[in-house]
Protein backbone atom coordinates (compact mmCIF):
# COMPACT_ATOMS: atom_id res chain seq x y z
CA UNK A 1 0.00 0.00 0.00
CA UNK A 2 1.75 3.57 -0.74
CA UNK A 3 2.19 5.79 1.17
CA UNK A 4 -1.11 8.17 -0.34
CA UNK A 5 -3.27 5.48 0.00
CA UNK A 6 -2.73 4.73 3.70
CA UNK A 7 -2.95 8.27 4.50
CA UNK A 8 -6.33 7.93 3.32
CA UNK A 9 -7.30 4.72 5.12
CA UNK A 10 -6.47 6.52 8.56
CA UNK A 11 -8.52 9.71 7.56
CA UNK A 12 -11.52 7.39 6.68
CA UNK A 13 -11.36 5.77 10.28
CA UNK A 14 -10.98 8.55 12.47
CA UNK A 15 -13.87 10.55 10.50
CA UNK A 16 -15.59 7.19 11.26
CA UNK A 17 -14.55 6.88 14.69
CA UNK A 18 -15.77 10.17 15.42
CA UNK A 19 -18.60 9.75 14.00
CA UNK A 20 -19.38 6.90 16.18
CA UNK A 21 -18.23 8.95 19.04
CA UNK A 22 -20.60 11.49 18.49
CA UNK A 23 -23.04 8.98 17.88
CA UNK A 24 -22.49 7.62 21.08
CA UNK A 25 -22.16 10.53 23.48
CA UNK A 26 -24.74 12.95 22.01
CA UNK A 27 -27.65 14.06 24.51
CA UNK A 28 -30.69 12.79 23.95
CA UNK A 29 -33.13 15.43 22.06
CA UNK A 30 -35.40 16.91 24.41
CA UNK A 31 -39.50 16.99 24.24
CA UNK A 32 -40.67 20.56 23.60
CA UNK A 33 -41.76 22.14 27.37
CA UNK A 34 -45.56 22.60 27.72
CA UNK A 35 -46.80 25.57 29.09
CA UNK A 36 -49.89 26.01 31.39
CA UNK A 37 -51.40 28.95 33.01
CA UNK A 38 -53.62 28.56 35.94
CA UNK A 39 -55.35 31.76 37.03
CA UNK A 40 -58.41 32.53 39.21
CA UNK A 41 -59.16 32.33 43.00
CA UNK A 42 -57.09 34.01 45.50
CA UNK A 43 -58.15 31.61 47.83
CA UNK A 44 -56.56 29.18 46.33
CA UNK A 45 -53.75 30.46 44.91
CA UNK A 46 -51.33 29.81 48.07
CA UNK A 47 -52.04 25.63 47.34
CA UNK A 48 -51.00 26.01 43.60
CA UNK A 49 -48.00 27.77 45.07
CA UNK A 50 -47.11 24.83 47.07
CA UNK A 51 -48.17 22.23 44.70
CA UNK A 52 -46.42 23.52 41.40
CA UNK A 53 -42.51 24.07 42.67
CA UNK A 54 -42.53 20.04 43.50
CA UNK A 55 -44.75 19.22 40.19
CA UNK A 56 -42.50 21.10 37.99
CA UNK A 57 -39.12 19.61 39.35
CA UNK A 58 -40.48 15.78 38.69
CA UNK A 59 -41.77 16.94 35.89
CA UNK A 60 -39.44 19.19 34.03
CA UNK A 61 -41.45 19.09 30.72
CA UNK A 62 -43.89 21.10 31.88
CA UNK A 63 -43.76 25.00 33.02
CA UNK A 64 -46.85 26.17 35.63
CA UNK A 65 -47.68 29.89 35.47
CA UNK A 66 -49.81 30.50 38.93
CA UNK A 67 -52.02 34.11 39.29
CA UNK A 68 -54.52 35.56 41.97
CA UNK A 69 -56.94 36.99 39.92
CA UNK A 70 -60.23 36.40 41.24
CA UNK A 71 -62.44 33.16 40.52
CA UNK A 72 -64.55 35.31 37.84
CA UNK A 73 -61.57 35.52 35.93
CA UNK A 74 -60.26 32.13 36.15
CA UNK A 75 -63.52 31.12 34.75
CA UNK A 76 -64.13 33.77 32.49
CA UNK A 77 -60.26 33.10 31.42
CA UNK A 78 -60.96 29.20 31.38
CA UNK A 79 -63.82 29.88 28.83
CA UNK A 80 -62.04 32.31 26.19
CA UNK A 81 -59.05 30.17 26.37
CA UNK A 82 -56.60 32.55 28.02
CA UNK A 83 -55.85 30.24 30.65
CA UNK A 84 -55.60 26.35 30.28
CA UNK A 85 -56.86 25.81 34.25
CA UNK A 86 -58.81 28.33 35.56
CA UNK A 87 -58.62 28.25 39.67
CA UNK A 88 -62.69 28.68 41.27
CA UNK A 89 -64.42 28.66 44.71
CA UNK A 90 -67.37 28.95 42.51
CA UNK A 91 -68.81 26.10 40.57
CA UNK A 92 -70.61 27.13 37.32
CA UNK A 93 -74.16 28.60 37.10
CA UNK A 94 -76.40 26.60 34.64
CA UNK A 95 -76.54 29.24 32.84
CA UNK A 96 -72.81 29.36 31.98
CA UNK A 97 -72.54 25.54 31.52
CA UNK A 98 -75.68 25.76 29.35
CA UNK A 99 -73.34 28.33 26.56
CA UNK A 100 -70.28 25.85 27.40
CA UNK A 101 -71.03 22.94 27.36
CA UNK A 102 -67.36 22.07 27.43
CA UNK A 103 -66.49 22.99 30.25
CA UNK A 104 -65.33 21.00 33.16
CA UNK A 105 -65.82 21.88 36.93
CA UNK A 106 -63.57 19.45 38.31
CA UNK A 107 -63.29 19.66 42.66
CA UNK A 108 -59.52 19.52 43.68
CA UNK A 109 -59.78 20.31 47.37
CA UNK A 110 -62.41 20.88 50.21
CA UNK A 111 -62.18 24.58 51.91
CA UNK A 112 -63.33 26.98 54.24
CA UNK A 113 -63.95 31.00 54.87
CA UNK A 114 -63.48 32.60 58.15
CA UNK A 115 -65.44 35.85 59.27
CA UNK A 116 -62.56 38.45 60.22
CA UNK A 117 -62.70 41.82 62.52
CA UNK A 118 -60.67 44.92 63.51
CA UNK A 119 -62.53 46.08 67.27
CA UNK A 120 -59.80 47.12 69.30
CA UNK A 121 -59.82 45.08 72.75
CA UNK A 122 -62.06 42.57 71.22
CA UNK A 123 -59.54 40.80 68.31
CA UNK A 124 -58.68 37.91 70.60
CA UNK A 125 -61.87 37.11 71.36
CA UNK A 126 -63.92 34.85 69.23
CA UNK A 127 -67.22 37.22 68.24
CA UNK A 128 -70.51 34.94 67.52
CA UNK A 129 -72.20 36.10 64.36
CA UNK A 130 -75.05 34.66 62.49
CA UNK A 131 -76.23 34.87 58.94
CA UNK A 132 -78.86 37.32 60.03
CA UNK A 133 -76.51 39.66 61.72
CA UNK A 134 -74.09 39.58 58.92
CA UNK A 135 -76.77 40.38 56.49
CA UNK A 136 -77.84 43.06 58.54
CA UNK A 137 -74.39 44.35 58.38
CA UNK A 138 -73.50 44.07 54.66
CA UNK A 139 -77.29 45.89 53.90
CA UNK A 140 -77.43 48.48 56.27
CA UNK A 141 -79.51 47.71 59.07
CA UNK A 142 -77.42 47.06 61.85
CA UNK A 143 -74.48 49.82 61.84
CA UNK A 144 -72.90 49.34 65.25
CA UNK A 145 -70.72 46.69 67.28
CA UNK A 146 -73.51 47.33 70.20
CA UNK A 147 -76.48 46.60 68.43
CA UNK A 148 -78.74 44.32 70.13
CA UNK A 149 -78.89 41.22 67.57
CA UNK A 150 -75.19 41.61 68.28
CA UNK A 151 -75.24 41.75 71.90
CA UNK A 152 -78.49 38.48 72.34
CA UNK A 153 -75.34 36.47 70.33
CA UNK A 154 -72.55 37.79 72.64
CA UNK A 155 -73.99 37.97 76.29
CA UNK A 156 -71.34 39.47 79.04
CA UNK A 157 -69.47 40.95 75.88
CA UNK A 158 -68.57 44.78 76.26
CA UNK A 159 -69.70 45.75 72.73
CA UNK A 160 -68.18 48.94 72.17
CA UNK A 161 -71.06 51.94 70.79
CA UNK A 162 -69.10 52.13 67.43
CA UNK A 163 -70.36 52.40 63.28
CA UNK A 164 -69.24 48.47 61.65
CA UNK A 165 -67.48 49.01 58.88
CA UNK A 166 -68.19 45.93 56.23
CA UNK A 167 -65.79 45.39 53.74
CA UNK A 168 -66.34 43.34 50.65
CA UNK A 169 -64.47 41.86 46.99
CA UNK A 170 -64.47 44.46 44.10
CA UNK A 171 -63.63 41.64 41.66
CA UNK A 172 -65.38 39.02 40.61
CA UNK A 173 -64.53 36.46 43.79
CA UNK A 174 -65.78 32.88 44.09
CA UNK A 175 -65.34 34.30 48.29
CA UNK A 176 -68.15 36.59 47.45
CA UNK A 177 -70.27 33.77 46.38
CA UNK A 178 -69.80 31.32 49.29
CA UNK A 179 -70.34 34.09 51.84
CA UNK A 180 -73.27 35.23 49.46
CA UNK A 181 -74.69 32.13 49.50
CA UNK A 182 -74.29 31.90 53.71
CA UNK A 183 -76.33 34.65 53.82
CA UNK A 184 -78.85 33.53 51.22
CA UNK A 185 -79.71 30.02 52.54
CA UNK A 186 -79.35 31.86 56.02
CA UNK A 187 -81.42 34.68 55.69
CA UNK A 188 -84.81 34.92 53.52
CA UNK A 189 -84.60 38.84 53.30
CA UNK A 190 -81.01 38.52 51.98
CA UNK A 191 -82.17 35.71 49.18
CA UNK A 192 -84.71 37.65 48.10
CA UNK A 193 -83.16 41.22 47.99
CA UNK A 194 -79.44 40.71 46.75
CA UNK A 195 -79.21 36.59 46.16
CA UNK A 196 -75.38 35.36 45.31
CA UNK A 197 -73.19 35.16 42.91
CA UNK A 198 -69.16 35.45 42.38
CA UNK A 199 -70.34 39.48 41.77
CA UNK A 200 -73.73 40.67 43.29
CA UNK A 201 -75.24 44.07 43.96
CA UNK A 202 -74.28 45.05 47.55
CA UNK A 203 -76.21 47.16 49.13
CA UNK A 204 -74.92 51.27 49.48
CA UNK A 205 -73.88 51.11 53.21
CA UNK A 206 -72.24 54.51 54.10
CA UNK A 207 -68.77 54.05 54.98
CA UNK A 208 -68.57 50.45 53.35
CA UNK A 209 -64.89 49.12 51.42
CA UNK A 210 -63.99 47.39 49.20
CA UNK A 211 -60.97 45.11 48.13
CA UNK A 212 -59.73 43.56 45.81
CA UNK A 213 -58.51 39.57 46.28
CA UNK A 214 -58.39 38.21 49.96
CA UNK A 215 -54.33 39.90 50.29
CA UNK A 216 -57.06 43.29 50.05
CA UNK A 217 -59.35 41.93 52.48
CA UNK A 218 -56.77 41.11 55.13
CA UNK A 219 -55.23 44.75 54.54
CA UNK A 220 -58.74 46.74 54.36
CA UNK A 221 -59.23 45.10 57.75
CA UNK A 222 -56.35 45.69 59.32
CA UNK A 223 -55.79 48.76 58.50
CA UNK A 224 -59.46 50.30 59.29
CA UNK A 225 -60.65 49.79 62.53
CA UNK A 226 -64.31 48.59 63.25
CA UNK A 227 -64.32 46.68 60.52
CA UNK A 228 -65.99 43.31 59.41
CA UNK A 229 -64.79 40.87 56.20
CA UNK A 230 -64.85 37.53 54.38
CA UNK A 231 -61.71 35.96 54.44
CA UNK A 232 -60.00 32.47 52.81
CA UNK A 233 -58.78 29.77 55.58
CA UNK A 234 -55.77 29.84 53.69
CA UNK A 235 -54.57 33.16 54.86
CA UNK A 236 -54.95 32.30 57.56
CA UNK A 237 -51.00 33.35 58.75
CA UNK A 238 -51.60 36.49 57.04
CA UNK A 239 -55.33 37.09 59.57
CA UNK A 240 -53.12 35.98 62.34
CA UNK A 241 -49.96 38.49 61.61
CA UNK A 242 -52.50 41.43 61.07
CA UNK A 243 -54.22 40.52 64.44
CA UNK A 244 -57.39 39.91 63.11
CA UNK A 245 -60.27 38.54 65.18
CA UNK A 246 -62.36 35.35 63.94
CA UNK A 247 -65.82 34.66 64.58
CA UNK A 248 -68.04 31.74 65.44
CA UNK A 249 -70.50 31.12 63.06
CA UNK A 250 -73.75 29.72 63.95
CA UNK A 251 -74.69 26.39 61.77
CA UNK A 252 -78.08 25.59 60.43
CA UNK A 253 -78.35 23.40 63.38
CA UNK A 254 -77.50 26.35 65.59
CA UNK A 255 -74.39 25.89 66.84
CA UNK A 256 -71.29 28.55 66.75
CA UNK A 257 -68.30 26.96 65.26
CA UNK A 258 -64.87 28.04 64.17
CA UNK A 259 -63.63 26.22 61.16
CA UNK A 260 -61.52 23.50 62.14
CA UNK A 261 -60.51 19.94 59.93
CA UNK A 262 -63.14 18.45 62.04
CA UNK A 263 -66.04 21.44 61.93
CA UNK A 264 -65.21 21.42 58.03
CA UNK A 265 -65.18 17.50 57.31
CA UNK A 266 -68.18 17.36 59.33
CA UNK A 267 -69.93 19.34 57.10
CA UNK A 268 -68.72 17.80 53.98
CA UNK A 269 -69.71 14.68 54.89
CA UNK A 270 -73.55 15.31 54.75
CA UNK A 271 -72.80 16.29 51.36
CA UNK A 272 -70.69 13.27 49.34
CA UNK A 273 -73.57 11.49 48.31
CA UNK A 274 -75.68 13.96 46.76
CA UNK A 275 -72.77 15.26 44.44
CA UNK A 276 -73.51 14.74 40.97
CA UNK A 277 -70.98 13.84 39.08
CA UNK A 278 -70.47 16.78 37.36
CA UNK A 279 -69.42 18.06 40.75
CA UNK A 280 -71.33 20.90 40.75
CA UNK A 281 -72.90 21.72 44.38
CA UNK A 282 -73.13 24.19 47.03
CA UNK A 283 -71.77 22.79 50.57
CA UNK A 284 -72.61 25.71 52.15
CA UNK A 285 -74.82 25.75 55.81
CA UNK A 286 -74.94 22.11 55.61
CA UNK A 287 -76.92 19.86 57.82
CA UNK A 288 -74.71 18.48 60.79
CA UNK A 289 -74.13 19.71 64.88
CA UNK A 290 -70.56 19.77 64.29
CA UNK A 291 -70.88 21.32 60.42
CA UNK A 292 -69.11 24.62 59.87
CA UNK A 293 -71.24 26.47 57.78
CA UNK A 294 -69.21 28.19 55.05
CA UNK A 295 -67.26 25.62 53.10
CA UNK A 296 -66.96 24.55 49.64
CA UNK A 297 -65.07 22.47 46.93
CA UNK A 298 -61.86 24.57 45.64
CA UNK A 299 -62.60 23.68 41.52
CA UNK A 300 -60.08 23.89 38.42
CA UNK A 301 -62.53 25.25 35.73
CA UNK A 302 -61.01 23.82 32.94
CA UNK A 303 -62.12 22.97 29.12
CA UNK A 304 -62.51 19.52 28.18
CA UNK A 305 -61.42 20.61 24.34
CA UNK A 306 -58.14 21.53 24.63
CA UNK A 307 -55.27 22.87 21.63
CA UNK A 308 -53.67 19.92 21.02
CA UNK A 309 -53.34 16.25 22.49
CA UNK A 310 -49.64 17.58 24.25
CA UNK A 311 -51.40 19.60 26.10
CA UNK A 312 -54.30 17.68 27.21
CA UNK A 313 -51.78 15.01 28.40
CA UNK A 314 -50.23 18.06 30.14
CA UNK A 315 -53.42 18.73 32.05
CA UNK A 316 -54.43 15.95 32.66
CA UNK A 317 -51.59 14.43 34.41
CA UNK A 318 -51.38 17.90 37.06
CA UNK A 319 -54.90 17.40 37.86
CA UNK A 320 -54.62 14.02 38.28
CA UNK A 321 -51.43 14.19 40.83
CA UNK A 322 -53.51 17.56 42.23
CA UNK A 323 -56.33 14.99 43.66
CA UNK A 324 -54.55 12.00 44.75
CA UNK A 325 -53.93 11.42 48.33
CA UNK A 326 -50.00 10.93 47.66
CA UNK A 327 -50.67 13.99 45.48
CA UNK A 328 -51.30 16.95 45.43
CA UNK A 329 -53.74 15.96 48.43
CA UNK A 330 -51.51 15.07 50.57
CA UNK A 331 -51.80 16.86 53.95
CA UNK A 332 -48.14 18.15 53.29
CA UNK A 333 -49.71 20.67 51.30
CA UNK A 334 -53.04 20.63 52.47
CA UNK A 335 -52.64 21.69 56.21
CA UNK A 336 -50.26 24.60 55.28
CA UNK A 337 -54.08 26.15 53.74
CA UNK A 338 -55.98 24.41 56.19
CA UNK A 339 -57.55 22.73 53.39
CA UNK A 340 -59.13 19.38 53.97
CA UNK A 341 -58.69 16.32 51.04
CA UNK A 342 -61.36 14.82 48.93
CA UNK A 343 -63.07 12.27 50.21
CA UNK A 344 -62.55 9.15 48.20
CA UNK A 345 -65.90 9.17 46.19
CA UNK A 346 -64.84 12.79 45.14
CA UNK A 347 -61.63 11.70 44.08
CA UNK A 348 -63.82 9.05 41.97
CA UNK A 349 -65.52 11.93 40.60
CA UNK A 350 -63.04 14.42 40.06
CA UNK A 351 -60.91 11.43 37.92
CA UNK A 352 -63.25 10.56 36.20
CA UNK A 353 -63.65 14.20 34.69
CA UNK A 354 -60.21 14.91 34.50
CA UNK A 355 -60.19 11.90 31.29
CA UNK A 356 -63.01 13.67 29.73
CA UNK A 357 -59.90 16.85 29.27
CA UNK A 358 -58.23 16.05 25.27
Amino acid sequence: MNLSRRTQLKAGLAVAGLTLASGLFALPAQAAQITLLETGSTLLYPLFNLWVPDYTKAHPDVKITTQGTGSGTGIAEAISGVAQIGASDAYMADAQIKQNPSILNIPLAISAQTINYNVPGLNKTHLKLDGPVLAGIYDGSIKNWDDPAIKALNPGVKLPNHTIVPIHRTDGSGDTFIFSQYLSFSTPKWNDSVGYGTTISWPAVQGGVGANGNPGMVQACHETPYSVAYIGVSFHKEIAKAGLGTAMIKNKAGHFLLPTAKTVSAAAAGLIAKTPADERLSLVFSEGADSYPIINYEYAIVNSKQANPETAKAIREFLGWAVQSKGGNAAKYLDQVRFIALPARIQELSKAQIAKIQ
